[in-house]
């Protein structure tokens, strides 16, 4: 199938397209060398249409399939779609909505933590994808024959895929689990780019508050470069040079050469001086204001045994219900249960609660005990009066 490359076949597309009640979406994009993922294909399939889009084609305005994007009577169903969602954010300034995600799906319904999209056509479809394309340039023009198909089956098998897991969702009573899930997918705040935030990825890599308010004002400045410069972070300075810059705080252009994991002559450079500007903003900020460090300290006494218990009964309360742990209950909501039997965590609130949570409260309580039976953990209540 040859890619559609004009304005007039997009829209004639779109419109069959919008006349389904869902359709299946991807995106081939490059990221390697910008900010800002550069879109090159994009694949849209309805029960009855498959499509691919030529996002570089010369003339062609994507219009009308951000249009159909924020077709609020269609459903458009990703498989690890984030990526997928931030370029359509990005570039059109809309979240897709409704949207399913296929991968969140099947860890509800237990196919594994994580799964890819070739690992769920095998165990849905029983059938096999060549990936030897996966990695080719999708900015080179023409496409070859090999891309055109791998692509195309990333939205065909989709299809099959989204209709089996939503019959297996409502069977089992689990739609509403990735109902849940999806808000989180489509909230502009998943996909906002602030560069006061940038620090956040970074923020164990200060160890005194002087050290992250240096570091705040220099990751700040280093998001705003690329973003403006649509260039990966890295390119502007490495992460581990940020911290660096934040321990050492350099305030001249002699203490910059000093950090040996900048190049030399970088403290000339016109980054140079932008660096140790955001440093001079950075030892100027009121250390009071700053947020305060929070890294992994010591359980208090006891709570460590209590986390291993947690840690036991999530694997059981998946294993029994079949559904990937990490959807229940992450490492940081069991720490936080641990300590605090009304932690704002999602394991305390929702289906989860139902699931797991007010057995981890019980568990904590001594209300309940673990023990194993044929080779398996079980639970077993305890009275109140008991131990």
């Amino acid at each position: 199938m040859d890619p559609i490359t004009t304005t007039d076949a997009l829209a004639t597309a779109c419109e069959r397209l919008a006349r389904h009640p869902f359709i299946t979406v991807d995106t081939e994009f490059l990221r390697e060398t910008t900010f800002w993922p550069k879109l090159c294909l994009v694949q849209v399939a309805s029960p009855e249409d498959a499509f691919l889009i030529d996002a570089l084609a010369e003339g062609l305005d994507l219009a009308p399939f951000y249009k159909l994007m924020g077709n609020e009577r269609v459903m458009k169903v990703f498989h690890a779609g984030r990526q997928d969602i931030e370029i359509i954010w990005h570039q059109a300034h809309l979240i897709p909505h409704p949207v399913f995600d296929t991968q969140v799906a099947a860890m509800a319904l237990g196919y594994g933590d994580s799964i890819s999209y070739d690992q769920l056509v095998q165990r849905v479809c029983g059938e096999s994808i060549d990936k030897s394309s996966r990695f080719t340039d999708w900015s080179r023009r023409p496409l070859s024959k090999a891309q055109l198909s791998y692509a195309l089956a990333d939205v065909t098998h989709l299809r099959d895929i989204y209709t089996r897991l939503t019959a297996d969702l409502e069977n089992r009573n689990r739609a509403e689990w990735v109902g849940e899930e999806m808000h989180v997918l489509t909230s502009p705040a998943t996909y906002e780019q602030h560069p006061e935030k940038a620090w956040e990825r970074l923020k164990s890599r200060a160890r005194k508050p002087r050290d992250l308010a240096v570091l705040m004002e220099v990751a700040a400045w280093r998001e705003q470069e690329a973003q403006s410069r649509d260039l990966p972070r890295g390119r502007i300075i490495k992460d581990d040079v940020v911290g660096e810059i934040a321990t050492q705080q350099p305030q001249t252009p002699e203490k910059l050469a000093e950090l040996r994991s900048l190049p030399k002559g970088f403290e000339r450079s016109r980054y140079g001086e932008a660096v140790l500007e955001a440093v001079k903003r950075g030892l100027a900020r009121d250390t009071k204001n700053l947020p305060r460090i929070v890294r992994g300290k010591p359980l208090p006494n006891g709570a460590s045994a209590t986390m291993e218990l947690l840690k036991v009964l999530l694997r059981m309360t998946a294993e029994e219900h079949d559904v990937a742990a990490k959807v229940i209950a992450t490492t940081d909501d069991l720490e936080r249960i641990a300590v605090d039997d009304n932690a704002d965590v999602p394991a305390l609130s929702g289906w989860r609660r139902e699931l797991f949570g007010e057995k981890a409260l019980a568990l904590k309580a001594g209300r309940l005990a673990l023990a194993v039976q044929k080779g398996h953990v079980v639970t077993m209540s305890r009275p109140e009066d008991e131990g």
